[in-house]
């Protein structure tokens, strides 16, 4: 059985979802089960929306091939004004995909009760960053006796991603006691926070293990790679207790519910720093990985089964899809 992931996946800084299948993707190639030929995979994973128009074709070329969805959002809760854009999604996971694949259990739940088809086969699987890259090797350790460092991190600008709170911090943060770090693209312009640019994933890794706590106040995140992978370098994290966040961070950090509860997190965390960085507890690539390929082959062999192929009337249909004529004019 051969995967394909049908994603043009970028090379350097990028978001979280291309990070993730970067990763996933370096995973399939080493166990030999990928192909980068459409034709000759069995399996092809897409992700979200993308390359919708691409996917009904090749859902109509080769209705015998499984295709797995690898579903994001619900993005009308991180984006305010895209309903029809998951309405699209879920009309496309009932017509192209054999099934799906959830990064969180807010995720599901928060999807199911926006529409899409909840007798789908299904499982829910977060992400894993590249070991090699995201690891403990050359963490600095925590000095009581300076400043604690503080980090956050975000590819895209948007405010949901938790710009107003870290706005929050920069005004009100004890900065003769705490450094923090904004790396990424921001829409503000921060005063006392040091401002990074986007950097590669081997000089972010380097960047938050220069740290001791990450911080993310991201709003409505399924399952925030950027958290995922300053946990993986042995960050005690704190964040916005919404989205995925808690089924992440778990013990090995805290949520808070408004800003005004952040820098209490924050010291709670410095009283017992190494409570909290041991009880980081996260699946690597490896499992991950796994966890994918064996619910894959699952769903391959269960259709080999049943010789369960999708009709071209319903790829049609879709393809005629209201929803997808607005979203093509989109991009």
């Amino acid at each position: 059985m051969k995967i394909n992931i049908f994603l043009n996946i970028k090379k350097g800084a990028y978001g979280g979802g291309n990070q993730f299948l970067k990763a996933l993707k370096e995973y399939f190639l080493n166990k030999n089960v990928y192909s980068e030929n459409i034709y000759d995979a069995d399996v092809i994973l897409f992700n979200s929306h993308h390359q919708v128009q691409e996917l009904i074709k090749l859902k109509k070329k080769y209705p015998e091939k499984i295709f797995i969805h690898r579903i994001d959002g619900p993005i009308f809760l991180i984006r305010k004004n895209n309903r029809h854009l998951d309405k699209l999604i879920y009309n496309f996971n009932d017509k192209i995909a054999d099934a799906s694949i959830f990064q969180s259990i807010w995720s599901k739940q928060k999807n199911i009760e926006l529409g899409i088809n909840a007798n789908k086969k299904n499982t829910i699987i977060i992400n894993a960053p590249n070991p090699q890259v995201f690891n403990l090797k050359n963490k600095s350790f925590f000095n009581t006796n300076s400043k604690t460092k503080i980090i956050a991190t975000s590819w895209a600008s948007n405010l949901n991603k938790g710009f107003d709170t870290y706005r929050f911090l920069d005004e009100n943060l004890d900065f003769s006691k705490y450094e923090m770090t904004f790396c990424g693209n921001s829409p503000y312009r921060f005063k006392n926070i040091k401002m990074i640019k986007a950097l590669q994933s081997g000089d972010l890794a380097k960047q938050l293990k220069k740290h001791d706590i990450y911080i993310t106040a991201s709003k409505n995140d399924p399952c925030s790679n950027s958290l995922v992978e300053a946990l993986h370098c042995g960050l005690p994290s704190i964040g916005l207790n919404d989205g995925g966040h808690p089924e992440i961070i778990g013990k090995g950090g805290l949520v808070f519910n408004k800003d005004e509860d952040v820098i209490e997190k924050i010291k709670e965390i410095e009283l017992s720093y190494l409570k909290f960085k041991e009880a980081i507890i996260l699946p690597n690539i490896s499992e991950i990985g796994k966890l994918y390929y064996d619910f894959i082959k699952t769903v391959f062999e269960q259709k080999q089964k049943n010789n369960n192929k999708i009709g071209v009337f319903d790829v049609l249909s879709l393809y005629k899809s209201i929803y997808l004529q607005k979203i093509i004019k989109n991009f």
